[in-house]
């Protein structure tokens, strides 16, 4: 078996920049940031659940909804499947590469042999994206890797059926068919009616604008329900890890969803959400000052009640104005 002429890319987010990858292999080129906005992919959470440790924050649509969506609205033909039996999720693996068809397979980003040790964590929700298998080994292509890297049957096995949150259970899709001039227009609307929904207008306490208010009040208790000194400093900087390093392009998200807004003023004519792309970006370099300020305070364990004040500050004004923003949004759209 050998390996399929597919072009490598890197991109800023694993699940948008395979889904891009593959698109582009059958003749359709389309931007990841554009997959982001076309699917209302842009989002907030702060989730305190008995399935989390410790209180953490999401900053994008679970895992799943963008594929799912984007697919419908490309008209894309694809298939998925996942698998009890990893001998059965491999051969159906091995035929496909036999018959030159790329597979994005979900996996733990962990077990990635080919990832740098100090940089693997565990994270069942990683795409990547099979080209080919040779001497026994299979050729990659991991958006977050700078080129084709090669991985062990056995490490790919244990990162396709790893257990825990969002276990792959072998899952694994290809695409079919596309349509290689879908309705864009159509679905920039519809994607970024999604977004504003979920930002000011779903009636949760913990998600959108909403999840990012109860994020700023319910910081000041993480030192109450941290075990110690230690714990607290990781859990602050974590904030950091997940708004600039967890495939997000930076700042949540919202560095990708500036670069979509963009793209979609130019395809519908539409000085206005130009405008508001310059206002995702301004918003975007706010988030970074808090994931830099998070990083500082957590490292130099800096983290007493009038720093946590500050970052509380810091965040409640992203609140307003994110709220602000979809608001403006949602009347440009009109």
């Amino acid at each position: 078996m050998s390996r399929i002429n597919f072009r490598h890319n890197m991109g800023a987010h694993c699940e948008t920049a395979t889904l891009s990858s593959l698109f582009q292999h059958y003749g359709y080129s389309i931007s990841e940031s554009m997959i982001l906005g076309l699917t209302g992919g842009i989002f907030f959470a702060y989730i305190d659940s008995q399935k989390f440790a410790f209180p953490t924050i999401v900053t994008r649509s679970k895992p799943g909804d963008i594929r799912k969506k984007i697919f419908k609205r490309v008209n894309a033909d694809y298939e998925l499947q996942r698998f009890k039996n990893p001998d059965m999720a491999m051969d159906t693996l091995d035929n496909l590469l036999a018959n030159h068809i790329p597979v994005a397979v979900q996996v733990d980003m962990f077990c990635m042999e080919y990832i740098p040790q100090h940089m693997r964590a565990h994270f069942n929700g990683h795409f990547i994206i099979v080209i080919g298998k040779e001497a026994g080994s299979y050729l990659v292509s991991d958006t977050t890797f700078p080129a084709i890297a090669t991985i062990s049957e056995s490490a790919l096995i244990k990162g396709r059926f790893a257990k825990g949150d969002l276990a792959p259970k072998g899952l694994m899709l290809h695409l079919k068919n596309i349509d290689k001039n879908p309705p864009l227009e159509k679905f920039i609307i519809k994607g970024i009616k999604d977004a504003i929904f979920y930002m000011i207008k779903l009636p949760v306490p913990f998600i959108g604008v909403k999840g990012i208010r109860k994020f700023a009040k319910k910081i000041m208790e993480w030192p109450k329900i941290a075990r110690d000194d230690e714990h607290l400093s990781h859990e602050i900087m974590s904030i950091n890890i997940i708004l600039e390093e967890r495939g997000t392009g930076g700042a949540g998200f919202r560095f990708m969803y500036a670069s979509f807004l963009q793209e979609a003023s130019n395809l519908l004519k539409n000085e206005d959400l130009s405008l508001m792309s310059k206002n995702m970006l301004e918003i975007g370099d706010n988030w970074r000052d808090i994931s830099l300020f998070s990083a500082r305070i957590g490292k130099t364990h800096d983290f007493g009640t009038e720093q946590l004040k500050k970052l509380q500050k810091m965040i409640l004004k992203q609140a307003d104005d994110e709220e602000i923003f979809f608001k403006q949004l949602s009347k440009v759209i009109k």
